[in-house]
């Protein structure tokens, strides 16, 4: 199992906005079937930390590329994705293995 988060940095003043873009995105794939649910964070300057990100995370059961022929195409987050790129600057990715049961020593 491992989960999956997605950092984006965005322009000021644009935190909430985007994660409001970002968790929408996230419900499509969700309801489409081919993401868990995930969990959206962000930080516009009201709390400690690092200003004008954005996180989305989820697990999954495998790593694949998004790129694999047996994708699933997700109607409706193409316009989403637009006005995501309008306000982002950039984004990474991380992967993170989880420790289940089965993986214990």
């Amino acid at each position: 199992m491992y989960l999956v988060r997605r950092i984006y940095s965005v322009k000021p003043g644009e935190a909430r906005k985007a994660a409001t873009l970002i968790d929408q995105i996230g419900k499509a794939y969700e309801k489409a079937g081919t993401r868990s649910e995930s969990r959206v964070y962000f930080n516009s300057g009201t709390t400690p930390g690092e200003r004008n990100l954005v996180v989305m995370e989820w697990t999954d059961k495998s790593l694949r590329t998004p790129y694999r022929d047996d994708r699933t195409r997700v109607e409706g987050i193409q316009d989403l994705a637009s006005q995501l790129r309008e306000i982002a600057i950039e984004s990474e990715i991380e992967f993170w293995e989880l420790i289940t049961d089965e993986k214990y020593t």
